[in-house]
């Protein structure tokens, strides 16, 4: 069982490896949403993520024996690089059985810190199938990501933290993928302090906890499908499973788009690069329904990808009308591409790519297409610079803008 004596334990433990923490208020979200917000920002974590307190709290509960025989585990990136950097503390040998999907960085780090990489699967959950196969057959100790009781209790450390820094905390806001941060953080927190509400947060394409939850036993969705890879999980927990009915207050399910807003927020007002997955708790503020609350969201990682960030952040200004395109129809003669382009300076629109069409029509003379995609400075801006092409006879219509 989860109790508060392993809790105290792990705590004390974790803290020959884990880097300090502390709250960050933000200014920017609890004026958004009428209540005090900070952020746990375990995305600054050695590893950069919390993954790393329950791999390293479990080997230490290990025997000398159970570590000899070398350590094996299943990750879609931050667990490995957790175990792989615990094991390498402790002077063993790991494997770590990644799916096929897993961002290169998170590979490549986990190869940094002395594992042994084996791509296999598209989810989480085939590759773990595979490294309790690998278990089985040579005798390595498998260390879960979550659905084990001495992980969660590492994970549940954080908790521990918030409370000590912000003891009349009425909030926290936790990602849910298997349920191992969840279960050691919504139980630890209920022990200290009833009173705080704990709210699980998934992504609405690998939702598998409030299936689960609304079936009343674990259950195993047909397919996962999310940006958030880290919490890209079908089943939750079975050893878990009872810790999270009993004491997560309630779940929040976000949309991808959701999570592409809450990249460019994180970026643009805190200066920080927090994954897909530890962005759940930024995009769950927008959802809550209460004021005046301490709230605190645990940012569980920030091992993104160059490629998937680059993605992220094109797709956040699209998304925020920040960039935009439209095609407008002028007649082929000297001087109207000087005309548009005028229209659009006068307007403070910037152009960053033009396509020009003359064979949109069998007559040049009448008409031909233009294709311009600018930067503006949002919505309002965007609609200013239509307006004003609209006005100049350019007929402008917006259409979908591919980078």
């Amino acid at each position: 069982m989860l109790t508060l004596e392993s809790f105290e334990e792990a705590s004390e433990i974790v803290k020959k490896i884990t880097q300090e923490t502390k709250l960050i208020k933000s200014g920017y979200f609890s004026d958004l949403t009428g209540n005090k917000v900070y952020f746990k920002p375990e995305n600054m974590q050695r590893t950069g993520a919390y993954k790393i307190r329950g791999a390293y709290y479990k080997i230490s509960t290990l025997t000398d024996e159970e570590r000899e025989r070398g350590l094996i585990a299943a990750s879609a990136g931050n667990h490995a690089q957790g175990v792989a950097y615990a094991a390498y503390k402790y002077g063993v040998k790991a494997i770590i059985v990644m799916p096929t999907t897993t961002p290169l960085i998170k590979v490549e780090r986990t190869k940094n810190y002395g594992a042994e990489v084996i791509l296999k699967g598209d989810v989480y959950d085939e590759a773990c199938a595979y490294a309790m196969e690998l278990a089985q057959k040579k005798g390595y100790t498998f260390i879960h990501p979550f659905d084990d009781l001495a992980v969660a209790t590492g994970q549940g450390t954080i908790a521990m933290e918030i409370i000590q820094e912000l003891p009349l905390v009425d909030y926290i806001l936790v990602p849910v993928g298997g349920g191992g941060l969840a279960t050691g953080v919504a139980t630890l927190a209920k022990m200290l302090n009833p009173h705080i509400k704990v709210i699980g947060v998934e992504p609405a394409g690998a939702a598998c906890l409030k299936y689960s939850m609304m079936k009343g036993e674990v259950s195993t969705l047909s397919e996962v499908n999310t940006i958030a890879d880290g919490t890209a999980v079908k089943t939750p927990g079975e050893k878990i499973f009872p810790y999270l009915q009993e004491n997560l207050d309630s779940i929040i399910t976000i949309e991808d788009d959701e999570l592409i807003v809450a990249f460019l927020d994180m970026v643009e007002n805190h200066k920080m690069v927090v994954e897909n997955s530890g962005l759940l708790t930024v995009a769950a503020l927008r959802h809550l329904d209460f004021k005046n609350k301490k709230v605190v969201s645990i940012l569980s990682g920030g091992n993104m990808d160059v490629i998937t960030l680059s993605s992220v952040v094109q797709h956040g200004l699209i998304q925020r009308d920040r960039i935009f395109t439209v095609s407008v129809l002028i007649p082929d003669k000297a001087g109207e591409l000087v005309r548009v382009a005028t229209i659009i300076a006068q307007n403070q629109g910037n152009v960053i790519k033009l396509d020009h069409n003359q064979f949109v029509s069998t007559n040049r003379n009448a008409a031909v297409e233009l294709k311009i995609t600018m930067e503006a400075f949002g919505t309002e801006h965007k609609n200013q610079i239509v307006r004003a092409l609209d006005e100049g006879g350019c007929r402008p219509k917006v259409i979908r803008t591919i980078l």
